[in-house]
């Protein structure tokens, strides 16, 4: 294999062509298989969402799927809408702080939530 075809991010030589796109299935990251192209710019900064999109403090974000509480036998349902996210730096992924009615303040992973 050749250098060109592994990842730039994380060095990993599993890395596999898409049409012009290079893809690195260990850490997702994509790069442009034609030298100076669009995808060779590094991401937005930010926070994003499970399908991409970059989130802001005090957006609204839609729980995607049932997601037990830490030291509680609550559960947060998919499908709750939770208003005003505070986006935060932290070292565990749980970067979203936020109130959920009947729960109370949490903090969520941008895996599991869907901009509203």
């Amino acid at each position: 294999m050749t250098s060109s075809t592994h990842c730039p991010a994380c060095r990993s030589e599993h890395a596999y062509q898409d049409r012009d796109l290079w893809i690195c299935p260990e850490c997702g990251h994509e790069w442009s298989a034609l030298p100076g192209g669009a995808a060779d710019a590094p991401d937005e900064a930010g926070v994003r969402d499970a399908h991409g999109n970059v989130l802001a403090d005090g957006d609204s974000v839609i729980v995607m799927k049932d997601l037990k509480v830490k030291g509680s036998s609550s559960v947060v349902k998919g499908g709750t809408k939770v208003r005003n996210i505070r986006l935060q730096d932290a070292t565990d992924g749980h970067n979203i702080a936020c109130k959920i009615d009947g729960i109370g303040a949490m903090n969520l992973k941008s895996e599991f939530v869907k901009k509203a």
